[in-house]
């Protein structure tokens, strides 16, 4: 109660204070004083506690107006030694702006990036800058930012050009740059020191003040109260649902007020929760921590003085102050550097700036952030300081133990240092930066095994979550390296050097970590962490590449760096041989001394980064040409080539095992390894690597003795070796999975050493640049299939700069196609490229490759192109490399290859495979055509060593005397079990032969091409004699059964004829569809069939209801007026339509027709097994059954109701049964008794009946979002409603569409029209009669004036066809009461005419007059319109006064009465030709000239429309009440742009803060704050997002929406139902871009659009969603009414 009163006193004395205050006396008396550091604390001591925090509620407002005055405003006239106002605008005078631009950028602002000129995927653009600068107009990347960085315009070392926009653009006199500080006099340079150096010292004091009760030194208030403040403070721990919870329970607030309490402390990083005395602050914070603490560590909350927050409370705003200040000079920001980089009195680390940031960890969000904004807005704008600051910047081994993420911590700031490239180069030299980062992040990773490895395998959460947090070291690492240095300086060299030693420190703790044993018997237990080391070597990866581009920039780097890397490698091995055998291995005359190593039995580890960083630099002495000019520097004599290979090796054994089963019993660990060993992602460093390695080593070594190692590694020594392993092998009777196994190695070595040989693409392996590299790539991913952009670049190695290297070559070897309405562009490989296509390349997968296979060999059957998929031609070795040639023609590898032949020549047991062959073949391939080079360019005098074609020639030696491969060959040409393979030998064959003897391979190229024409020819007559004998079976078939066919000829013959007759073009007289003048409907019989039941049955009115699938639902497509408030559903009255539209009714139907009771049995199916359900699952479905919803049976179409679908009875029925009312009624009139009882039977069964009533009450429930009640006598209102709204939506939709008005609907919508139609006639029926025959009454009295009736509207307040459709459909409710003699068809006829003057007056009295600049040129038939259209006009003006302007232009008049009128006409048309069941006319089936006059002819209307009024010259209409414009539709938002430069889109509910999810309504246009806390509002008792509020508001409940910063469109129905839907934004690539990942420019496809606009206007916006929710259940389970 105390804190309470004095709450209310505190204002009034500080009123009092305020009054007599005086902010320039007080500076004065600073001026004079001798401790102004005491001074101003006193001043912030007395004012500050009686500002800030004076009660539970916090007031922004008041407290920073106070703020300004008292304490802000004394700072300011001391700084400036005048009036702030004057002082501070002159120093924005005569500053010189910074060229830097320096904007801070919020979460979700868009950033943008140059891919062409950023330095680096960090240097980005804010938009101002952006549109102004001249990358607009290049490849640019967008993103939304994370928060936290700034805007890098201006900063030269950022853009490789372009470094300015047009604001930041520098002026000629700026160059001499000199010191701003000149500009000050040096009493006000002290004056601004002495401020800034108290104001910043106060804020640090505050906000690293860790004292709860008392402040510090000089701040202590004159009168302390006893007030306290329980602070909740943010963490990563906890959730929002877990705050909220407690929060209820401790502070006994609402669900409300605890949501508000969690995102305040989640937005600033704390929030007071509770308000009071000490005590009763404290029993809070228990309840707090008690709750909190079971799971994790508990919710962070202190009970601090209320004193202590007010003053950490301005220290914030202090911070902003010093902000704003410095921003109007350059001089003043430059004092605040200097002040805040001062040493202090403790010596080392002891500025304000390093107590800021060591105590970073202890602070809360919102200081932090506001603190980073300062040093962003001082320390990294100016470059001097910038440097300084760098230097102080420490990594921050405290951000491991921080409990906040990344974003929110100093080091945050690194990315603002280390990536300018002068910076990093001065922090690597002076401060060694490197050594320092790399030994951090090793010293954080204690858990080693024995041999001092990483170990992983026990991670305890805690350790996981620090290994997460260390990782941001390796990103700073990269921040460094990102800029490759152009000069080298020795001391650059020399620390460089040194941190590459700390790195390969780093290496050698990774090299063998995670080994494997292979399972054998037993499968494992427990899978072993593999994650964290993969984790780290994707990390890694980019810094590995950069360090070896590092090292490629100056050769003595590159020669130190490499005997480093050996000698690192060489420790790593000299632990690993120990205790390995040595064996001699013999083959073929050769013979090689190795280890004892079985992959299947020892530990294997997938970890070499020691091995592959030596791969990698060993390329770069063969690319840099090091290796050639200074091999004395080099220790290439002492390598030891075996030991090169061998681990590699064994990593590649291993994946081979692994794909042949042997490590099934590994579990998915390992399976995942091998996964991302070859992955895009790590192959580059991982299994790329491995290869060079291998190839380094094979090319110093003989080629039979690498080859018999890698036998001897597949563990396949024992199946070559054996002199006789062409028969013995053949009939080994072992295990067949033993022999499958080895099946399976042996086709993987022959794989590995195809890529040994083969792949030369690497710039330094073969001769090649870095573009052959790439394009090789994309041609083997577009042999696969053609593909996206996307697919591509996720397909393709991405560099440090996110970059793939793509966009440069793309275009010779593929081109692009655009797509359509749906799907992507895609790109196609060139024809000529596809002869670079090797079916082995090494990045493929087994399925990319078998998809490759079948592409390329179905391409080349359509081409008529020989089946042969030969080896390509490949770039020449670089001469490093030259030697792994020789690997192909040396004896091992033959005797391989001749092995393998003859077990396919003998056939038998599956000893051999296919898959093998192909191998074999391919590699003899390889062979072959590197002989041809080698001649092709070999000069005269220089002989050719390579000599392929005479070694597989050549037969083997006695004794054995083994056939030549070329013998074997020829052999298997004529195989049968061989087919397939069979063009690839003849392939072969050819190539060898045409090395021979050329006029031979003219002779075999003759024979090929005789053998294939003999093929051709015997295949066409196949073809003939099958088409013959098919004919014949035919003629047979129909003689025999010559009745069948007979009857159904006459059928089709009368049908054709009876369609003739009722065929507009055979009948004489023009076709009407209303009037007694009616064309009369087909007399057909209407025979359906059941979906659920399959019965057929004919439709009557006395038999068993049929009814069709339909889904009712309010709509506001056709609204002209969205700001209509909602009505009243209880007591609204629908019986006139407003001409706006702003709400209707539509009904839709998928056109499925079920019995009735066969329909109730299915729903009742469906509502029990949705009890069931939700029992069980407790989600939506994509239907509420509680809601009457339900899927048809047949199409999953979303319904919820049934149409009955009603015969028409015949005219002649319907006079006689009138004949018998009417005598009825005179009869009940002379007795004065009811009429009902004179009233014959409903001519419905009562199946019929009851769907009646089913569908009318449907279409009440929807319409008007009530209970269903059948006696209301609105039903049938709302039925006629929906008719005719349903008829106007489809109308506006073939306009839209360019379509005719009929002929171009679909069955579904013609089917339900004609339902609607029938059963508004019917419904009256169903109905209490006096109530309809009221509506009818009422409905008349709007067009003919009836005293009785009194609330008759306005003729304006009408819409006509609505009033057409009901006045016809409850016509037959009076019918029987009609004496006058008249057929139903002239009282439509009547009433027709009467309600189109009605409507033409509408148009009269709501068309302005406008201009005419030249009288139009009209015909006979025109004139006399015009003349009649304006006596009419004149007429309504005498009757109305001068309300109405003067017209002179009656061709002005007739053109907006013909154009305003069409669309009811058409509307009429559709309506009268339902319900009669009229047949159309051919001229409105197609969209020709004179439709008009046809249309009228149908509606029986003259063309002159005037002539009805002219003619019966009608008692002039009743007009009354205002005059209303009449609108137009309202269409789609056109062009949305993603992100407005001008307006960024705020939330409107938290203090103009922008807005994180900025959503668009697609149908209003308003802009709306989706997804977030702030923004959401109570909708029948419930919390809903901004979207889901503004559906019910906008959209009758359905709503599309385009999420801007996501690029994504989201489809709302209701509360449950949603769906996310492809957004009409597509790149240059003709792909969607959601949640902006790529970052790609985005331009809008309007067919795409439309596409969007027509599902609004077919009202299919709810199946849409019903479909996707089917398709996706993970849709369901989102909780889209938050959104």
């Amino acid at each position: 109660m105390a804190a309470a009163e004095s709450d209310r006193e505190v204002p009034s004395a500080l009123c009092t204070e305020f009054l007599n205050f005086s902010a320039k006396d007080t500076a004065s008396k600073w001026l004079q004083v001798t401790d102004l550091y005491k001074e101003v604390y006193q001043h912030l001591a007395r004012y500050v506690p009686k500002i800030y925090c004076l009660g539970p509620n916090l007031n922004p407002q008041s407290e920073d107006l106070l703020a300004q005055l008292l304490l802000q405003a004394p700072l300011e006239w001391y700084l400036c030694g005048e009036d702030p106002s004057t002082g501070l605008a002159k120093l924005e005078q005569n500053n010189q702006p910074s060229q830097l631009c320096g904007h801070v950028f919020r979460v979700g602002e868009p950033t943008y990036s140059c891919r062409e000129c950023a330095a680096d995927p960090t240097c980005v653009l804010c938009m101002q800058c952006f549109l102004g600068s001249v990358h607009k107009e290049h490849r640019y990347r967008m993103t939304t930012s994370g928060g936290g960085g700034f805007c890098d315009c201006g900063d030269t070392e950022a853009w490789k050009k372009g470094p300015y926009c047009q604001k930041h653009e520098p002026n000629i006199s700026d160059s001499c740059q000199e010191d701003p500080l000149a500009h000050l006099s040096t009493d006000m340079i002290a004056r601004c020191y002495n401020v800034f150096s108290i104001v910043l010292k106060y804020a640090v004091d505050m906000l690293t003040w860790d004292k709860e009760d008392e402040l510090p030194p000089g701040l202590e208030p004159p009168d302390r109260g006893d007030t306290y403040y329980c602070m909740l403070f943010n963490d990563e721990v906890h959730t929002y649902e877990q705050v909220i919870y407690t929060l209820q329970k401790a502070v006994n607030c609402t669900q409300k007020e605890a949501v508000s309490f969690a995102t305040t402390v989640d937005r600033d990083g704390r929030k007071s929760v509770r308000f009071g005395d000490f005590a009763f602050c404290e029993q809070a914070k228990s309840v707090i921590v008690r709750n909190t603490s079971r799971q994790s560590k508990p919710l962070r909350v202190q009970v601090m003085h209320s004193s202590v927050v007010a003053h950490q409370c301005f220290a914030l705003k202090a911070l902003h102050w010093l902000g704003h200040v410095i921003g109007y000079s350059d001089a003043l920001r430059r004092i605040l550097c200097q002040v805040g980089l001062e040493r202090g009195p403790e010596g080392e680390n002891s500025s304000l700036v390093d107590t800021l940031m060591l105590c970073d960890s202890k602070m809360w969000k919102g200081a932090r952030n506001v603190y980073h904004q300062l040093f962003m807005s001082s320390l990294l704008m100016d470059l001097k300081y910038k440097k300084l600051f760098a230097i102080q910047f420490r990594l921050q081994s405290d951000y491991v133990k921080d409990d906040h993420d990344r974003e929110f911590s100093v080091t945050d700031l690194s990315v603002q240092m280390f990536t300018v490239p002068s910076l990093a180069r001065m922090l690597i030299t002076e401060e060694n930066l490197m050594t320092t980062i790399i030994r951090t992040f090793v010293d954080h990773l204690r858990h080693r095994d024995l041999q001092g490895r990483f170990q992983f395998e026990r991670y305890t959460a805690q350790q996981a979550f620090k290994f997460r947090r260390v990782q941001s070291l390796i990103g700073d690492l990269k921040y460094v390296l990102i800029s490759r240095p152009t000069e080298w300086s020795d001391q650059l060299r020399e620390k460089f050097l040194e941190g590459l030693d700390t790195f390969l420190e780093l290496f050698k703790c990774m090299q063998g970590m995670d080994p494997v044993v292979r399972q054998v018997g037993q499968h494992i237990e427990m899978e072993p962490e593999w994650e964290a080391a993969f984790t780290l070597q994707m990390k890694l990866t980019h810094i590995i590449s950069m360090m070896q581009e590092w090292c490629a920039t100056d050769e003595r780097v590159l020669i130190e760096a490499y005997k480093k890397c050996l000698t690192a490698l060489t420790h790593c091995h000299s632990g690993f041989t120990d205790g390995e055998q040595p064996i001699t291995l013999s083959m073929c005359g050769h013979s090689v001394d190795t280890i004892r190593y079985c992959v299947s039995q020892e530990k294997v580890s997938i970890h070499l980064p020691v091995s592959r960083l030596l791969a990698g630099l060993h390329v770069l002495l063969s690319k840099m040409e090091v290796a050639y000019r200074f091999p004395e520097q080099l220790p290439l004599s002492e390598l030891s080539p075996p030991m090169l290979i061998e681990h590699p090796l064994r990593c590649l054994v291993l994946c081979a095992q692994v794909h042949a089963g042997m490590w099934r019993r590994n579990g998915f660990s390992l399976v995942n390894q091998i996964y991302y060993y070859h992955n895009v992602k790590c192959r580059v460093e991982m299994f790329d690597k491995d290869l060079i390695m291998l190839q380094a080593g094979a090319s110093m070594m003989d080629p039979n003795h690498f080859l018999m190692i890698v036998l001897s590694r597949f563990e396949l020594y024992h199946i070559f070796s054996s002199a006789d392993c062409r028969k013995r092998y053949n009939r080994e009777n072992t295990n067949k999975d033993v022999v499958q196994q080895n099946n399976t190695l042996i086709e993987e070595m022959l794989h590995l050493i195809m890529m040994v040989v083969g792949e030369r693409f690497e710039a330094g392996v073969g001769q090649v640049d870095g573009c052959d590299e790439i394009k090789r790539e994309i041609i083997h991913q577009l042999c696969i299939r053609p593909m996206a952009h996307s697919e591509l670049v996720k397909a393709l190695p991405e560099n440090e700069n996110k970059e793939t290297g793509m966009e440069r070559v793309i275009d010779c070897v593929a081109s692009f196609k655009k797509p359509g309405v749906t799907g992507r562009g895609l790109y196609e490989l060139r024809p000529e490229c596809a002869k670079q296509f090797n079916l082995y390349f090494h990045h493929y997968s087994r399925a990319d490759q078998s998809k490759a296979e079948e592409a390329q060999r179905k391409l080349k059957r359509q081409n008529g192109e020989d089946m042969a998929l030969p080896p390509p031609m490949l770039p020449p070795f670089s001469p490093l490399f030259a030697s792994l040639v020789n690997i192909l023609q040396c004896d091992v590898l033959l005797g391989m290859l001749g092995a393998v032949l003859q077990w396919a020549v003998e056939p038998s047991g599956g000893h051999w495979s296919e898959s093998m062959l192909q191998r074999v073949l391919h590699l003899i391939g390889m062979g072959l055509l590197e002989e041809q080079q080698q001649l092709e360019n070999s000069s005269e005098d220089h002989d050719v060593s390579f000599n392929f074609t005479l070694k597989i020639s050549r037969p083997g030696e006695a004794p054995s005397n083994t056939a030549s491969i070329l013998a074997l060959l020829e052999n298997l040409q004529n195989a049968p079990h061989l087919e397939v393979h069979k063009d690839m030998i003849r392939w072969i064959l050819k190539t060898n032969v045409c090395r021979l003897c050329p006029p031979f391979l003219q002779m075999v190229c003759d024979k090929d091409k005789a053998e294939r024409k003999r093929k051709a020819e015997m295949a066409r007559l196949r073809r003939e004699k099958i088409m013959a004998q098919m004919s014949e079976m035919q003629r047979h078939f129909i003689n025999e059964n010559k009745e069948l066919f007979q009857q159904s000829l006459e059928e089709l013959d009368a049908s054709t004829s009876t369609s003739l007759e009722h065929s507009p073009t055979s009948s004489d007289a023009a076709l009407v569809c209303v009037g007694p003048r009616r064309s009369r409907p087909r007399e057909k019989r209407q025979v359906v069939t059941c979906i659920l039941c399959q019965e057929e049955q004919e439709i009557r009115a006395d038999s068993k209801a049929m009814v069709l699938a339909a889904f009712v639902q309010r709509s506001t497509v056709m609204s002209k007026n969205r700001k209509r408030p909602p009505h009243d559903p209880e007591h609204y009255d629908p019986l006139f339509m407003h001409p706006d539209l702003s709400f209707g009714t539509h009904t839709g139907s998928c056109g499925h027709i079920m019995h009735s009771h066969c329909w109730q049995r299915y729903f009742e199916a469906v509502q029990a097994k949705e009890q069931r359900r939700q029992q069980r699952l407790r989600v939506h479905t994509s239907y509420d059954v509680g809601n009457g919803e339900f899927l048809c049976p047949l199409c999953e179409c979303l319904s919820n109701t049934v149409i009955p679908l009603c015969e028409q009875p015949g005219l002649g029925q319907w006079l006689k049964i009138s004949g018998q009312q009417i005598q009825a009624m005179h009869s009940a009139h002379r007795k004065l008794q009811p009429v009902s009882e004179f009233l014959p039977a409903s001519p419905y069964s009562s199946t019929i009946k009851e769907m009646l009533t089913t569908f009318g009450t449907a279409t009440y429930k929807a319409g008007l979002k009530v209970h269903p009640n059948e006696q209301d006598p609105r039903v049938p209102i709302m039925c006629w409603g929906s008719c005719a709204y349903t008829i106007q939506s489809i109308e506006r939709l073939l306009v839209d569409e360019e379509k005719p008005l009929f002929g171009s609907l679909p069955c579904r919508q013609d089917d339900c029209l004609s339902s609607l139609a029938r059963f508004g006639s019917a419904c009256w029926t169903a109905a209490s009669q006096p109530s309809v025959q009221g509506h009818y009454i009422r409905l008349v009295a709007a067009l003919i004036p009836d005293p009785q009736v009194e609330t008759s509207p306005c003729i304006l307040d009408i819409d006509m066809l609505h009033l057409l459709v009901s006045v016809v459909l409850s016509y037959g409710s009076v019918h029987s009461q009609d004496s006058s003699g008249l057929s139903v068809d002239a009282v439509q006829l009547h009433f027709f005419h009467l309600i189109t003057v009605a409507h033409m007056v509408q148009m009269l009295l709501t068309s302005g007059p406008e201009e005419v600049t030249m009288e139009q040129e009209s015909g006979g038939a025109e004139r006399e319109e015009e003349e009649d259209i304006c006596a009419l006009y004149n007429t309504i003006r005498t009757h109305l006064g001068s309300s109405l302007p003067e017209v002179c232009s009656g061709w002005h008049l007739w053109r907006c009465v013909k154009t305003g009128i069409l669309p009811y006409l058409r509307g009429a048309a559709l309506f009268f030709h339902h319900l009669n069941g009229v047949p159309t006319p051919p001229e409105l089936h197609a969209l020709c000239p004179g439709q008009w006059e046809v249309l009228c002819g149908y509606l029986s209307l003259p063309s002159n429309l005037l002539q009805l009024y002219h003619s019966q010259k009608p008692n002039p209409l009743i007009l009354k009440g205002n005059l209303h414009t009449f609108g137009h539709v309202v269409y789609l938002a056109p062009t949305v742009c993603l992100c407005s430069p001008r307006s960024p889109p705020r939330c409107p509910k938290s203090g103009g803060d922008k807005s994180r999810a900025p959503t668009l309504c697609l149908v209003c246009g308003s802009m709306l704050c989706s997804q977030s806390y702030c923004c959401q509002t109570e909708l029948d008792g419930e919390d809903v997002g901004a979207c889901t509020a503004h559906t019910f508001a906008c959209g009758a409940g359905v709503g599309i929406f385009l999420r801007v910063r996501e690029s994504q469109v989201l489809f709302l129905a209701g509360k449950t139902k949603g769906c996310f839907y492809a957004p009409p934004y597509l790149d240059d690539y003709g792909e969607t871009d959601q949640g902006l990942r790529r970052g790609n420019p985005l331009h809008l496809c309007r067919q795409r659009y439309r596409k969007i606009q027509k599902l609004w206007r077919q009202h299919s916006v709810t199946e849409e969603i019903g479909h996707a929710q089917e398709a996706n259940q993970t849709l369901v389970g989102i909780d889209w009414q938050h959104l």
